[in-house]
């Protein structure tokens, strides 16, 4: 009996020490910063970490796009005279495949803002800058829809032209993001599409 007791205190007293909060060294870390990461505050003060021997600057990595960012226009804009890079703007591809009712409505608007004082309301060219000759801008602004060489033009092209400006059509890079210069593009090509499908010949009756 009295050894049934003694094994039974034994074993009672070996859980109580197992459970208990005892402090344990894990051993060598290789590499410390790995094991146990620096969580920081986004918005906190890290003027001391250089202190620590911690080179924190919160600088994205070079090369690297934010999530959601569209990818950067990767042609450069040509040098007086030269034509190169603007020619080879017409191989790159708009981003925005289709557009919502609501962003319709927002590149509507935009082109509005930006590009219906020249080009018009109806993108024929006759905005209040021109006003069929009478206005104080005395060339007609591009036609953008009813002119073959616009209705052809790659939106490639066309975003070089927003982008960098080209011949009396100064850069819109200040007024426009990116992703708002495509917007307006694909606006504007969808136009041409719906003046070309409304100027098609009726298809004849069948017998």
């Amino acid at each position: 009996m009295k050894k049934l007791l003694i094994i039974a205190v034994a074993a009672t007293a070996t859980t109580i020490v197992a459970c208990s909060d005892v402090k344990r060294t894990p051993g060598t870390i290789y590499m410390p910063d790995m094991a146990t990461s620096r969580a920081y505050e986004s918005y906190a003060d890290h003027s001391n970490l250089t202190e620590k021997g911690i080179h924190y600057t919160a600088m994205p990595v070079e090369g690297t796009i934010a999530r959601g960012s569209e990818m950067p226009f990767h042609i450069a804009k040509d040098a007086p005279g030269d034509t190169t890079n603007y020619y080879a703007s017409r191989a790159v591809a708009n981003p925005i495949d289709s557009m919502t009712e609501t962003e319709t409505k927002e590149a509507e608007r935009l082109y509005q803002i930006n590009c219906g004082i020249c080009h018009g309301n109806k993108l024929d060219g006759n905005g209040p800058l021109y006003k069929g000759g009478e206005g104080p801008y005395a060339a007609k602004p591009a036609t953008l829809v009813g002119d073959a060489k616009y209705e052809s033009m790659p939106e490639g092209q066309m975003f070089y032209s927003v982008a960098y400006g080209k011949n009396m059509m100064g850069s819109y890079a200040s007024q426009l993001s990116r992703k708002q210069r495509w917007m307006v593009i694909k606006y504007i090509k969808g136009k041409q599409k719906e003046a070309k499908a409304n100027a098609a010949p009726a298809a004849p009756a069948a017998k």
